[in-house]
Parts: C-alpha cells; structure tokens; sequence
C-alpha cells in the first residue's frame, strides 16, 4: 500500500502538535511506523488520505456499533444542526435521553450528562468522596479510566504503550490516595480494604478490562466486590466507557447480572460525538450540584448535536436488541476462526471475548489481568499488526488494546480477516 500522504501529513502535523496527534496510542509508536491518516468512513471501512481501504476493528475505539456513518444517525445530526450547534441552556432533548438511560439501565435514578469519559469518571469519583467523607480509592492495574491526575496510576492501555512507569505532573499526595491491586484478585482487594479501614471512598473498575486487551472478570470476581462495598460501606463505580450499550442494552451490569452504585459512560452514548455520562441511584446522585454540594459543571454538557446522536444510537439498539446476539455470532465467528488458523501452526495464542470485544494476545499462559498481558509477545504482536494493515485490515496499534467489532461487518470481511491472519502465519 502506499502511504506517502500520510507520511507527509505525519511530517506536517509534528511541527504543530504534540508527537503529531491528539492521543497518544494514535502515533502507532508501540507498534512502529507512520499512523493512517484517516479521511473518510462508511459502514465497516476506512479510507485514509492515500486512498486506501481497510476493514475496521477499531470503530472509534467502540461508539460505531451499528458501523460508520449510520444514515439515520447522519440525518439527525444535520436537520439539528440547524437550529444551532450549542446554547448552553437546558432543552427537551437532554430530558428525553436521561429518560431512554434509565429505561435501558433500570438501577439507574438520575443521570448527569458530560463531553467525556474522562471527565465522567472524574466526577464519579469526586462525588464518592462528597458522598461517604472518605478520600481513597481502589483501582485496578491496568484499566484506564481517563487521564485525570488520580486516575494515571498503573494506568493501562496508554502509558502502557508508551512504556511511561510512571506521570510527571500527578503529586504524591494525589498518588497516596489512590491504591491499586491486580485485576481479577480478590484477595488483593480485601488486604487494601483491611490496611485502610474506614479510608476507602470508591472502588472504580471496568468490568470487562478494555486497556489490556479484552480482559473478562473471572468467575465471582465481581460479586466477590459487590458484597465487600455492601460490607464496608464504600461506592462501587462500574466504569462503563467501553462496555456501556455495547455488551448489551444495560451493559455490563445487565450483561453480567451485577449492579454498581455509579456508573460512568462514553463512546456509544454519543454516537461518536464527545459524550459521557455518570449515573445511580438517587441517595449518592442527590449530592451532585445544584441538587447538593458536589460541583460539577460544563458548558458543552448535553449539547443537542451530541445528545441527538447519542438519542438516535441508543433507541435504535433499544428498538433492535437481536442486534447484541448478532453482534456477538460475528464477534465469535471471527474468534474461532483466528483459533484455527493460530492453533494450526501451532502459534502460542489468546483470544478473549466477551460480547462485541475482542484482544488476541501471543501467550501461552491465560491473560487474566494486566501482568499476564505484558508478559505476552509484543513483538510478534506487532508484526501481526503491520501485516494485517498491509493487508487492508485495522487493528488497535497497540497490544493493549481491545478490538471492537461494529454490525457493519459482513461474514466476508471477517474471512478476509481471518485470511489476512493465515498469510501472517506464512511469513513468520
């Protein structure tokens, strides 16, 4: 494939922005070489400033469930676009979404709308400490859950893939208040629990781990969690950026059968608008500002273009739930079939799935949290992942990173993925 636009807009975009991007993992500089240059999408493809054309695996890191460009969701956006892209008011719109919220996620009382994960998560926390009196948080090694300064702490996905150990900027005293264990251990948890009795505001965690691959909870992890925030009086906060309205209608929660006090949301809440949300149940929501003294605040926060995407998205998966059963026979045809061919030649590999998210990992142990990840071969991973591009397929540029695959997707492009993935088998 020939790439030389997007080496020149690469060369460009360096001498005006940080590293040539706007996020990090986008500088492909886990894997090596020059990131696509996107300049177009529709349904299941890209196509970058050179013109070539790729099946996508990232979808937006996840709001394109139903694909790219949905013409549905396209039409709303332009007819709101008319009456103005912003009037930092309320309007009927913001009501009418945080009442589809709470009939797709039933444990849900009141929901606050924000422009970010980030900024959802951030809030969620804050308003855990205003809630209980309490100052420290759990959270896990390995989930990312925004780049908030309490938040960068064994971060995941991100530093992960830049190698960064740890961030200039974030205090100890911030660091000191932030204690974090391995995923999946339990037994990690209740020792921090034990050593900081009556300190502990929050347990924060992405219950399917997204930023170390597709990490599932193992069996009981996360009941094991529930019963000791019900025990020791501290909020339990599903961050649910990734999975929310993509694992299923009510997300993880419904798709796992566990409920968290909070809740934090993103990606498919805006139809890949800059959305995010955090909701619960009334008791802990009513100490958010103006209702009580838990300030949070943004100007963008339900802005109409946003929330009309996000509206148009999630009824249409509320209208069409067979979408989630056939979202998970693609994602499960397209694991299978990458079984086969790895296992066939006898490659070391791991596949995690749960649902519409997928991570391939060269190991020969399980990869159950973010130290069995790292121990996985990068390198090879990274071969992988330049030869699948060469092929006109796009992966995450990075290891630790969790694939997501959208509707769009044909049973075509899934045989041509998993052929890409036999080719790559041949040069090794």
């Amino acid at each position: 494939m020939n790439y030389n636009k997007s080496k020149e807009l690469f060369q460009r975009a360096q001498q005006s922005i940080p590293g040539g991007v706007n996020s990090p993992v986008r500088a492909f500089k886990s894997v090596g070489g020059t990131p696509v240059f996107i300049k177009k999408a529709k349904g299941a493809y890209l196509y970058d400033a050179d013109g070539n054309k790729y099946i996508d695996y990232i979808n937006s890191w996840g709001p394109m469930i139903l694909g790219h460009a949905y013409e549905p969701l396209v039409k709303a956006i332009q007819e709101k676009v008319l009456d103005s892209t912003s009037f930092g008011a309320p309007t009927e719109l913001e009501v009418e979404m945080a009442e589809l919220i709470k009939t797709m996620c039933p444990n849900i009382d009141l929901v606050r709308m924000v422009s970010s994960g980030t900024e959802a998560c951030m809030s969620a926390i804050r308003l855990a400490r205003g809630f209980t009196g309490k100052n420290k948080f759990i959270k896990f090694e390995g989930c990312y859950h925004g780049h908030a300064d309490a938040f960068l702490v064994k971060a995941g996905s991100g530093v992960a893939t830049l190698n960064i150990q740890t961030v200039p900027g974030v205090t100890a005293s911030i660091s000191n208040d932030t204690l974090t264990a391995p995923y999946n251990d339990l037994a990690a948890v209740e020792k921090l629990v034990n050593e900081n009795k009556n300190d502990i505001a929050a347990i924060i965690i992405e219950p399917v781990a997204g930023n170390m691959g597709c990490i599932p909870p193992l069996p009981g992890y996360l009941e094991g969690l529930r019963k000791i925030c019900d025990e020791e009086k501290i909020v339990f906060i599903f961050d649910e950026v990734m999975t929310g309205f993509r694992l299923a209608q009510g997300g993880a929660q419904e798709r796992l059968k566990i409920n968290a006090d909070l809740v934090t949301y993103g990606k498919v809440i805006g139809g890949g608008m800059p959305v995010g949300a955090f909701g619960g149940n009334k008791e802990i929501m009513q100490h958010i500002a103006p209702l009580g003294n838990v300030y949070q605040a943004g100007t963008l926060s339900g802005n109409p273009i946003a929330m009309i995407a996000g509206f148009t998205l999630l009824k249409t998966l509320k209208e069409n739930p067979s979408i989630y059963s056939e979202l998970e026979e693609k994602t499960s045809y397209l694991h299978n079939g990458l079984k086969k061919v790895f296992h066939e030649k006898s490659i070391p590999v791991v596949i995690n799935q749960l649902g519409s998210m997928i991570s391939v990992h060269f190991s020969e142990k399980p990869v159950i949290d973010f130290a069995t990840s790292a121990s996985s071969n990068i390198q090879t991973f990274n071969k992988f992942f330049h030869a699948m591009l060469k092929d006109g397929i796009y992966l995450p540029p990075s290891a630790f990173e969790t694939w997501f695959v959208s509707h769009a997707l044909s049973k075509n492009d899934i045989d041509r993925t998993i052929g890409a993935a036999e080719q790559f088998i041949k040069q090794l």
